[in-house]
């Protein structure tokens, strides 16, 4: 198994917001995760991620639980890209050594290649504060190429699309599929409709987690 929770429990402070969770997912399998805003779904991502520690029981992910190996299994896109007030390829490198060969198939992957061709400055373009000087959609392909240059063997979505308009959701979608294949993906939104290539779906409610007994057909 990749991940393995076995009843993770989390809280901040006093306040419950994972129960007893327990989740096991293969190698190369893509999960979905359902839940309304504010019902853990992120925070359950963070935890799989290495970002958070759980209050009680176990996360295993790629065979390590101390949370810096844990980090450097995974790769997360956000609802929010996150970009940094740096270049396009700075927030692709992230301050690592990463070969110029990588970088363009990420950027290719990423579907960026021609906007970042038409640019002045091309991929040494300025991203501007909270990435002012970019779109939506192409601040979410940069965070994009920026987990597919990282080539982590699991990949973690937080509802990348939902902030987007449906042609340039669409177009981000084309992206992520490029990202996750081969991988194992832990994808978490309140739209079912975004979890087509799921090969299985949970519910997070109430902060437990249920099997939703149905598989996608879209």
């Amino acid at each position: 198994m990749e991940i393995i929770l076995k009843n993770a429990t989390f809280k901040y402070g006093e306040k419950l917001i994972l129960d007893d969770i327990n989740l096991s997912v293969k190698k190369q399998e893509h999960i979905g995760i359902l839940g309304s805003s504010g019902g853990g779904k992120s925070t359950l991502l963070k935890v799989i991620a290495g970002l958070y520690e759980i209050t009680q029981g176990t996360c295993s992910v790629a065979g390590y639980q101390d949370l810096d190996s844990i980090r450097k299994q995974v790769a997360v896109v956000m609802q929010s890209a996150g970009l940094f007030p740096m270049s396009i390829r700075d927030n692709i490198t992230c301050g690592h050594f990463i070969s110029d060969e990588r970088i363009k198939e990420a950027i290719e992957a990423a579907q960026l290649d021609s906007w970042i061709h038409s640019l002045p400055d091309g991929i040494n373009s300025y991203v501007g504060e909270r990435a002012s000087k970019v779109s939506g959609g192409q601040a979410q392909r940069i965070a994009i190429a920026r987990a597919i240059a990282k080539d982590a063997p699991i990949i973690l979505l937080d509802e990348p699309t939902s902030a987007l308009d449906d042609e340039t959701a669409r177009a981000v979608m084309l992206a992520l599929q490029n990202l996750t294949k081969g991988k194992t993906v832990v994808h978490v939104t309140h739209r079912i409709d975004t979890l087509w290539d799921c090969d299985c779906i949970y519910e997070l409610r109430g902060g437990k987690l249920y099997d939703a007994k149905f598989k996608p057909s879209f």
